[in-house]
């Protein structure tokens, strides 16, 4: 059996695999054929996966993590009653060999799951990391008092949207993609994203009943904002979010958050608001009573002219006395690296 099949079987009976994870969700963002899985045994039973999404940008091959995708790290599997000691080698002996089965590329990111703490194998191997922040209620079983922990603008929020907008379920993939574009073009910004690949993710996780639309809509039809909110059984996760900035003191937002956690608690054990190193979006996060909660980007880029390309860019950005310099790197270096990076996708 190919090891796709034995992860897909993984999946089914080990249900805290995180939803990123799971083989359906790779399905929806990556396409089949683009993504592959290492799995570690011992003793004839898997006790570590790590799903990855290779791709190629003109000459080169990428690990990279894939759209809608907040992490996609290993994920282990502990046995029971480990002291503290005990598991750091466990984390070494499997991320080892991991590491050993890392398919040969480019280039390297990997954004853990919180739950992985310790990526010294990493290190020892020549991988670099930044620490990113999410942020995580991390009991959402009685939604009455995650409300309570929300700070008094957002209950405030929440009870001045309650009395002009109500709480919908299931707007069409279509009618989500349109008002975020259309919300967007107001601001005079561009969505990021396709409509086929959210409609995929849309329609993989309403199959499974692990993920739907929130919508706030007023007496006369006006869509304030809305949300798409997907969950495993170990969390749920603030996927995106549309608001027309026309209705943006309407509080709807805040309104959606809580509904949406008051949904999705039937189904799952905490919401996670997916984080943003952004210091607008960490102060709204925090306020709804979410705790910051690290998380590791892991990068390595064997590819020595992917390496001069990231130093010589770092370092022009960085220090304006070599503004000359841009002349140099757009026209002696940038044409070699774009001539090898054509045709992306």
């Amino acid at each position: 059996m190919r090891d796709k099949e034995r992860y897909r079987l993984w999946c089914a009976q080990e249900l805290d695999i995180p939803v990123f994870a799971q083989d359906w969700w790779l399905d929806a963002v990556c396409a089949e054929a683009n993504w592959d899985v290492i799995l570690i045994d011992d003793g004839g039973e898997i006790v570590a996966a790590m799903p990855y999404c290779l791709k190629r940008r003109g000459l080169f091959s990428i690990v990279s993590m894939p759209p809608f995708t907040q992490t996609l790290g290993p994920y282990i599997k502990y046995p029971e009653r480990l002291n503290h000691a005990q598991r750091l080698s466990w984390d070494k002996k499997v991320l080892n060999r991991i590491i050993d089965e890392l398919p040969k590329c480019d280039h390297i990111l990997i954004k853990c799951h919180h739950r992985i703490v310790n990526w010294l194998p990493f290190y020892w191997r020549g991988f670099g990391q930044i620490t990113s922040y999410t942020y995580i209620i991390p009991n959402i079983s009685e939604p009455d008092r995650v409300l309570a922990g929300f700070d008094e603008a957002k209950r405030s929020d929440v009870k001045r949207a309650a009395k002009r907008v109500t709480v919908q379920l299931d707007m069409s993939p279509d009618a989500f993609y349109s008002h975020h574009a259309n919300s967007l073009r107001k601001q005079g910004q561009q969505i990021l994203y396709s409509y086929d690949a959210f409609r995929r993710i849309h329609d993989a996780a309403r199959f499974r009943n692990a993920g739907r639309i929130f919508y706030a809509i007023d007496e006369v039809g006006n869509v304030h904002s809305a949300l798409f909110v997907v969950w495993g059984r170990e969390s749920a996760y603030h996927l995106v979010t549309t608001l027309d900035p026309e209705f943006r003191s309407s509080g709807s937002m805040s309104l959606l958050v809580f509904e949406g956690i008051r949904e999705v608690s039937r189904y799952t054990k905490r919401y996670d608001f997916e984080g943003s190193m952004i210091e607008g979006v960490e102060a709204s996060y925090r306020r709804f009573g979410a705790v910051q909660t690290p998380y590791f980007r892991i990068t390595k880029t064997p590819s020595r002219i992917l390496r001069l390309r990231k130093a010589a860019i770092d370092v022009l950005r960085n220090d304006k006395t070599l503004a000359n310099a841009t002349f140099f790197f757009d026209k002696k270096l940038t044409p070699r690296i774009r001539n090898r990076s054509s045709g992306r996708g």
